[in-house]
């Protein structure tokens, strides 16, 4: 069996909860949308690549191990998960939602995944090695590309500059978020030693710190060259 299929539910409604956005709540009010089950499964997502890189690699230090379980439950990763499920075509929206090409948005496809997680751990009573049964060949299937690169990701490698020149680490500040929630937008800016040193745009938070650090490497980088 491919490590890429949806699990079957004893509790139907579980499901349903999973792959119910809120625009789709919104206009059907007796639904229930897959926010808190999206919250439970970040967690236990969390949890679990954890586990999963502590047991894999035993020699691998905390800031390595941190580096790659960042790569492994990224908004990125997750919606590849939830494309290789075709959790897509079964996502419940409401019209606005469908009208923008919902199905596509790897904010809600990433959010889905996670509602799909943490709607099987309760439909699995609450057995975490049910889930780690799940979700574990999926690591397994992208850990090679998670670790194939040793390039530091440019939050770590902007942090190690700033602990270094100023004995801090960098601080994101989230401006604005705008848009609906299927479609949001999040602006982020990175200060270090009180000036703020780049800006940043992302469909997720994680996603706007990333590009505002890596404006800020822009901005630094004849001091990176001379370091």
């Amino acid at each position: 069996m491919s490590v890429f299929y949806l699990p079957s539910f004893k509790n139907n409604a579980l499901w349903q909860q999973a792959i119910t956005h809120s625009s789709f709540t919104n206009e059907q009010p007796n639904a229930h949308h897959n926010e808190r089950l999206e919250f439970l499964g970040d967690a236990i997502l969390n949890f679990l690549s954890g586990e999963y890189l502590y047991t894999r690699y035993p020699d691998r230090p905390e800031g390595d191990l941190s580096q790659i379980r960042e790569a492994l439950v990224e908004e990125s990763q997750l919606c590849h998960f939830a494309d290789e499920l075709g959790i897509g075509q079964h996502l419940r929206l409401g019209k606005g939602a469908l009208q923008n090409q919902g199905r596509n948005s790897d904010r809600l496809l990433c959010s889905a995944f996670e509602a799909l997680i943490g709607a099987y751990f309760l439909d699995s009573e609450q057995d975490i090695n049910v889930v780690r049964g799940y979700a574990w060949p999926m690591f397994d299937s992208v850990i090679e590309i998670a670790t194939a690169s040793d390039i530091k990701n440019e939050k770590s490698r902007l942090q190690e500059w700033s602990q270094k020149r100023f004995g801090e680490p960098p601080e994101y500040v989230t401006v604005s978020s705008i848009g609906p929630d299927h479609n949001r937008e999040f602006l982020v800016e990175v200060n270090i030693n009180e000036r703020t040193y780049g800006q940043g745009h992302g469909r997720s938070k994680k996603e706007a710190q990333k590009a505002a650090a890596r404006a800020a490497l822009e901005l630094i980088a004849e001091d990176l060259s001379d370091a």
